[in-house]
């Protein structure tokens, strides 16, 4: 018994000693190509008061485009930027029209959703296991009488064991000591 005990942890020794190789390694054949892509939107909600627009094109790491926006005091904001390898990001911001004193008045207020939820809360009470040991010295009661008896003396002996098993059980968390 004990040498097939001995070969099993001879050959388990010897397989962890090996180096670990890979068997075969995949390769990724296609060619990434540069990024080219060229896209616009344009925004004009009365219902809302939302007006804005993007123009972005991208040949290779160069990128060039340009948004605008009206703001809540009335003026356009248009900012045009530009991106490459070489000089980086850059843009020039400029404002069209002029400013009220007062924020532009909208014509629809979204109605606001009232949301009533609560995530579950997990509460996590732990102390360390408590060990109660509860010992009571042996009490010798003798029980005796003036008159002669043949009664034997009575002992009382209390004694508790200790606690050894803990458990802690919720719907989300249990522990079991």
């Amino acid at each position: 018994m004990a040498a097939k005990f001995f070969a099993i942890l001879s050959l388990a020794v010897a397989a962890s000693a090996l180096p670990v190789v890979p068997v075969g390694k995949a390769v990724y054949t296609e060619v990434e190509q540069p990024a080219h892509y060229e896209f616009q939107y344009n925004v004009q909600d009365s219902h809302t008061g939302d007006v804005k627009q993007q123009h972005e094109a991208r040949a290779g790491d160069a990128v060039q485009g340009s948004y605008s926006l009206l703001q809540p005091d009335g003026l356009t904001r248009i900012v045009h930027y530009s991106s490459d390898a070489v000089n980086g990001f850059n843009a020039q911001v400029s404002y069209e029209g002029h400013a009220t004193s007062a924020p532009a008045q909208l014509a629809y207020a979204a109605p606001v959703a009232k949301v009533a939820y609560a995530a579950p809360v997990a509460k996590l009470a732990y102390s360390a296991p408590v060990t109660k040991v509860a010992y009571a010295a042996p009490v010798a009661k003798y029980a005796y009488s003036p008159i002669a008896s043949d009664a034997a003396p009575v002992a009382k002996v209390a004694y508790t064991a200790p606690l050894t098993q803990v458990s802690f059980s919720s719907p989300a968390i249990s522990y079991h000591h």
